[in-house]
């Protein structure tokens, strides 16, 4: 564990002691040395509690997936910066590779740690740079009222988790995952059991985001620049999923979980009737991610083994995706100096190249057979249908929505004619190949072998 935690760290420094015309280079490089380095965690993963473990980091089944992929997107998010960042003078793109390299650092943390008071430090801290990078790199005025919302929903959500580890801690003298697993807490007081799950939910939750506290998110997603958008879709947004799964094996009992999960399931058909009628092609993106995520939370709230496997590979697949749909957008966006998506049709005569990376994105997007996005999805509404047959009208129409407003996302950004303004449109660079490629293989690899992340 240590042996990757710390060249992690080492990044921080590297960013500025590292020659300006080299900066970009050597970051990219080292940052692709350390993905490979993680995927040894892809092998043997029966094993992964005897090899990776010590007294405060651990690493298994579940937190593996997501910890390999912040490390496969942390290169493509210094790639995918460098337009943004090349009017910048020195100092402010080492801040901001500086920022990126903790925010990884802290990331990695979070998904190891050992225990619920390091779990909700860490969690709390990767607010910082993530705040730092949405208010300073933003490109519109409105970012900090973004960052406003941003930091105001997720610490007003995560005041009571606080509260309810200490009360745990307090009562069974210890806050480790693994021991609380076993020991399985149980207040004979049902109202303290009520109050307990809602505690450890409300910051989970925020920070997935459910249907009806999900206001941060595209707020924050459209004014974040690139490497902002990709770490937030890809990975901030799976903490709340990760956190839901390691603290429901604790057993509290409670009735909150059927009112929840209905939410979730809700939201599911309600962001995708939003995406439906939005004109800002990086808010359609985030309110995809809004209902994707409402998937996942009913799925870790049901607390099987069939529900939890489908929720970490709907995860993966949807941080992937998300991601390349957000990488995308911003291609369009340098080009177009909108996110209108009526200003962004015809681009399958300016960019042919493109258009392959568009169709493989939205129809990921859509869980076409049989790629991985589908896979998870089938699981997830397999269990959500025995556990209570009536979801299965609500996960069905959502599936539904999902394809019909992916598709017309596809056909409005690459089909007509293109506008006046577009006419000088410069083809894809290698550098944004890269990117895309980078995005597919994974896809394509994992739906051909899934065994590596279920």
């Amino acid at each position: 564990m240590l042996k990757i935690l710390i060249p992690t760290i080492m990044l921080i420094p590297s960013a500025i002691l590292v020659q300006h015309k080299f900066l970009f280079t050597i970051m990219t490089t080292y940052s692709m040395l350390m993905t490979l380095f993680s995927l040894q965690w892809l092998h043997m993963p029966m094993m992964l509690n005897n090899m990776f473990s010590n007294q405060y980091l651990f690493i298994d089944q579940i937190s593996a997936p997501l910890i390999i992929l912040s490390y496969w997107l942390l290169p493509m998010m210094i790639i995918a910066s460098q337009n943004h960042l090349k009017s910048e003078p020195k100092t402010r793109k080492q801040g901001f590779l500086m920022n990126i390299a903790i925010l990884q650092a802290l990331l990695v943390m979070t998904l190891s740690a050992n225990s619920m008071t390091s779990f909700y430090i860490l969690f709390e801290a990767t607010l910082i740079p993530t705040l730092i990078i949405i208010t300073r790199w933003g490109a519109q005025p409105k970012r900090l009222t973004a960052g406003t919302y941003f930091m105001y929903y997720t610490l007003m959500g995560s005041l009571p988790l606080l509260i309810a580890i200490l009360f745990m801690n307090n009562q069974e003298n210890s806050s480790n995952f693994l021991m609380l697993t076993l020991l399985k807490p149980n207040t004979n007081n049902q109202f303290t059991n009520n109050i307990l799950w809602m505690a450890f939910m409300m910051a989970l939750l925020v920070k997935m985001p459910l249907y009806g506290v999900h206001l941060w998110l595209p707020k924050a997603h459209v004014e974040a620049p690139i490497a902002g958008s990709m770490v937030l879709a890809a990975v901030l947004l799976k903490l709340g999923g990760y956190g839901i799964i390691r603290m429901t094996t604790m057993n509290i009992s409670t009735i909150l979980v059927y009112p929840t999960i209905a939410m979730a399931t809700w939201g599911i058909i309600m962001t995708g009737l939003t995406c439906l009628r939005k004109t800002d092609l990086k808010a359609l993106i985030a309110y995809s991610s809004v209902g994707h995520m409402g998937l996942v939370a009913s799925a870790t709230l049901i607390q099987t083994p069939w529900s939890t496997s489908g929720a970490i590979i709907l995860m993966v697949a949807h941080g992937l995706t998300s991601s390349m749909l957000f990488c995308l957008a911003n291609m369009l966006y340098e080009r177009t100096n909108t996110r209108m998506l009526i200003a962004m049709r015809g681009m399958r005569k300016a960019m042919p190249q493109m258009t392959h990376y568009w169709l493989i994105a939205s129809l990921t997007n859509l869980a076409l057979p049989p790629t991985i996005n589908l896979i998870g999805e089938i699981q997830i509404m397999t269990t959500l249908f025995n556990w209570s047959p009536l979801t299965i009208t609500m996960t069905a129409m959502g599936a539904t929505i999902t394809a019909i407003y992916s598709l017309q996302m596809f056909m409005t950004t690459q089909q007509g004619y293109l506008t006046k303004d577009s006419k000088e449109i410069y083809p894809p660079q290698t550098r944004e190949l890269l990117i895309l490629a980078l995005h597919t293989l994974p896809i394509l690899l994992l739906t051909l072998n899934l065994e590596l992340i279920c």
